[in-house]
């Protein structure tokens, strides 16, 4: 038989978690028809001799709403071997949307998820009113990758509630917010999205719609998903990692009663962000715990976890920087990244800027970074270390070469040109180390994500997260255990696809898509985080490459070849739960 395409001769790790095999992989019309020795020929034949073949990664945790719009490679996650791109978390999005509520959402999603409302409102074209008409609009424009939606909850209560989308609603609010959402689970949505932490703020410091809806209005919604048909329901809950706004009206383990209840009652899949704090690191045990117990009783709840630190990257390519509140740096803000960094190597500026008082709004953040911060503030460094050691904080080196650590913060982050950072991790970092996070990803009971592929464009870049997993913690990781390499790729493919309904994809056997990654595992890694102003409107980001992969197909076609996008378009849009092939 002449085969589309045979992959030759790799270590096939399949997905499933089984052990890696050396194995061909024949394609034919985009699906995989054999997997073990394959006779025949084919149009295109890969030698993968030293590759590991590995299905495409589900991504369930990104924020491409608007970029799907405009970038059909959903840069930088593309890099990373993302095949598959859940977007619509945290109850954030722009479907459904009334015609005057458009700006709203913008300063929504700018303010909650750090993307710039300059490229968000020149880069879409509002062709929808309704989320099955996005869905619509997402599926007429030819994409490399595949993206599925979930229906944010704040969109939903604007679409219904207009200008009193942020108070109690009517039983005539739910009953319409059901209809909706029934109706997008009919179109082709793959679940809903509560977006619940005081945190989370618009860019006019607006709490997100549906932050403290009561329990009536969570149960009719999830009601309003399971008589539709399927879909899972995505939380980010009231206290996560243990922030606790002075409004906030529920603790992360009220939040986890109700969801286990109500996932018990209602049996569709649910998900919430858990991550490990500083002041209570074992608490993440006992909501696993209450997890498990809720799942025993007929729910399928999956805490979901991250792969690296939740917290920020500072520097002069940062949104964030030490020095930002100090008059001088300011003045020097808006130079090009070279001329600032050679005017900060001028003694005169030096000594002015770490002599400055910074201004007066702002004095009491600066003291805190002083007295607190420097404790855990880490140079990433050549080597990109999201795992540093104590010794290696700002604190430590400035106690070390008896220096005031503003003066070494000042000197690190003129290396590398003045495109160095620091690492600054708040959550999922207790005692200076991952031992939390390991014991996390080791459950089977999580669900592995919180990756924030396309927000947070100004402070980190953490849609890398798929390519740290394969690389440190399968490969690099010395202070403390690993993750063998079959249950991380498992994490990144068939388990997200089966969680989310997507059986035709997460495993590579025959009936599944041929959406496949040849990876360099000696080769795999990171390049250092970059600012680029890519984005519409000349708005800038952060992003980060990768090495490694050798190719990234979708369907059997070639989207990215070392690094390099294609024009091939194979993607699509995933129009809700996909059945396993028969």
């Amino acid at each position: 038989m002449t085969y589309d395409l045979i992959i030759r001769g790799g270590t096939v790790v399949d997905g499933t978690g089984s052990a890696a095999v050396t194995a061909d992989v024949a394609v034919q019309d985009g699906i995989i028809v054999e997997v073990g020795r394959v006779d025949g020929s084919a149009r295109r034949t890969i030698e993968a001799d030293g590759l590991a073949v590995t299905p495409g990664f589900v991504d369930v945790h990104t924020h491409f709403d608007g970029q799907a719009t405009w970038d059909p490679h959903l840069t930088p996650s593309c890099w990373h071997g993302v095949t598959t791109a859940v977007m619509g978390n945290c109850g954030i999005g722009f479907a459904p949307v009334r015609p005057d509520r458009h700006d709203w959402l913008i300063e929504l999603m700018e303010g909650v998820e750090d993307i710039p409302g300059s490229a968000l409102t020149e880069g879409i074209t509002w062709e929808w009113e309704t989320f099955g008409e996005y869905l619509d609009a997402l599926e007429r424009m030819p994409r490399a990758v595949d993206v599925a939606a979930q229906l944010p909850h704040a969109a939903l209560r604007a679409y219904v509630m207009g200008e009193r989308a942020l108070e109690a609603p009517t039983g005539d609010d739910i009953t319409a917010m059901s209809r909706a959402v029934a109706d997008g689970i009919r179109a082709g949505a793959v679940g809903l999205s509560f977006g619940r932490t005081a945190g989370h703020r618009s860019a006019s410091g607006e709490h997100v719609p549906g932050t403290f809806s009561e329990e009536d209005e969570l149960a009719a919604l999830m009601a309003a998903i399971a008589a539709a048909g399927n879909g899972v329901l995505q939380v980010v809950p009231a206290g996560v990692g243990g922030e606790m706004g002075g409004d906030q009206r529920h603790s992360i383990d009220a939040e986890i009663d109700w969801i286990g209840r109500l996932g018990a009652q209602f049996k569709i899949p649910l998900t919430f962000l858990a991550m490990v704090n500083e002041q209570d690191p074992h608490d993440w045990q006992r909501w696993f715990a209450s997890v498990r117990t809720a799942n025993m009783a007929g729910a399928n709840v999956r805490p979901q976890v991250a792969s690296r630190a939740f917290g920020m990257l500072m520097g002069h390519q940062s949104r964030m920087n030490p020095f930002r509140h100090r008059p001088m740096y300011r003045s020097l803000m808006n130079l090009p990244l070279s001329e600032r960094v050679r005017a900060l190597r001028n003694p005169d500026v030096k000594a002015r800027i770490l002599a400055e008082t910074p201004d007066v709004g702002d004095a009491h953040s600066a003291d805190q970074l002083n007295r607190h911060t420097f404790k855990r503030l880490y140079p990433l460094g050549d080597a990109l270390d999201y795992e540093p050691s104590a010794e290696d904080s700002i604190a430590a080196i400035a106690e070390r070469e008896h220096r005031d650590p503003w003066e070494v913060t000042y000197d690190v982050l003129l290396g590398a040109e003045g495109r160095e950072f620091l690492l600054l991790p708040l959550l999922n970092y207790a005692g200076n180390n991952y031992d939390h996070l390991h014991d996390m990803m080791s459950d089977p009971v999580s669900l592995q994500g919180l990756g924030d592929g396309g927000a947070h464009c100004g402070i980190i870049c953490d849609a890398s997260m798929t390519t740290y997993l394969m690389s440190y913690w399968v490969r690099d990781r010395t202070r403390g255990p690993r993750i063998p390499l079959e249950t991380a790729v498992h994490r990144l493919t068939g388990d997200p696809a089966d969680f989310y309904g997507l059986g035709d994809r997460g495993v590579l056997a025959p009936g599944r898509r041929a959406d496949v990654n040849l990876i360099d595992l000696d080769n795999l890694g990171l390049h250092y985080p970059e600012r680029v102003e890519d984005l519409p409107a000349g708005a800038g980001r952060l992003i980060q490459r990768s090495d490694g992969y050798v190719e990234t197909l979708v369907l059997g076609e070639t989207i990215v070849a070392e690094g390099e996008l294609t024009d091939n378009r194979p993607g699509g849009l995933v129009r809700g739960a996909q059945p396993l092939p028969a």
